[in-house]
């Protein structure tokens, strides 16, 4: 049961980072679009007016992109921010951990849900960000790191003064939550693992009246030798 609890203990540790995660990923891609006018500049193109020495947004990707990338961030927060507070209640007030078999396969079958969803929406980031940077690097004179971009002037009301380094946090809080969701698959497996030991255990020893390892058909007359034994009194 200890060791139930420290496992327990410490996926409602990793619960909390994820909650984390989730809300700076969904945050910064939000921010990004606020300062670009509400377009989503993943897998963006720009153009550079030589005359104002300006950078334009040529074109843009679809809103569904970036609303994609915060809905799955700001789903999965939600989620562990339920959860968190139920393990806290469950600690705190009740003071007992129960664990059954099927909320576990349930959280199982969440855990295979936000690692498809989160390696999908890591995989956007990256991708629409280098593809950005690509056009910013061969477009834009005198840049050679797309984060050089962020002192440059812009079009207005474009506001490119933190769009990479938001980017670049967004996708890493995104890859950080996909790899604690592995390790929370990770901790249940093991503690389906010490559940169904301790049960295998429990049922062993603490069986039925009058039958041997929790077999109500095995008796003790049963398990004696067949040859050589003692004489019955008569």
């Amino acid at each position: 049961m200890m060791a139930l609890t420290g496992l327990l203990l410490v996926e409602l540790g990793l619960y909390a980072s994820c909650f984390v995660c989730g809300i700076v990923a969904a945050a910064s891609v939000t921010i990004v679009q606020g300062h670009f006018g509400g377009q989503c500049i993943l897998y963006g193109l720009v153009n550079y007016n030589s005359t104002a020495g300006l950078i334009e947004v040529q074109s843009s990707s679809s809103l569904s992109v970036c609303y994609f990338v915060s809905a799955v961030s700001v789903m999965v927060a939600v989620v562990c921010f339920s959860l968190s507070l139920y393990w806290v209640y469950t600690l705190c007030i009740d003071g007992e951990v129960r664990r059954e078999r099927v909320w576990m396969n349930i959280i199982m079958v969440l855990c295979g849900i936000f690692l498809f969803f989160l390696l999908i929406a890591g995989c956007m980031l990256k991708i629409g960000r280098d593809s950005l940077c690509n056009s910013i690097v061969s477009t834009v004179p005198n840049i050679t790191r797309c984060e050089e971009a962020q002192t440059r002037n812009w079009v207005s009301p474009l506001n490119g003064e933190r769009f990479y380094n938001s980017l670049f946090k967004a996708e890493t809080a995104v890859w950080v939550n996909f790899f604690f969701w592995l390790i929370i698959a990770g901790l249940l497996i093991a503690q389906r693992r010490q559940t169904s030991m301790l049960k295998a255990f429990t049922g062993g020893y603490n069986g039925p009246a009058g039958g041997l390892f929790g077999d109500p058909g095995v008796t003790a007359a049963e398990t004696e030798p067949f040859f050589n034994r003692p004489a019955r009194p008569q």
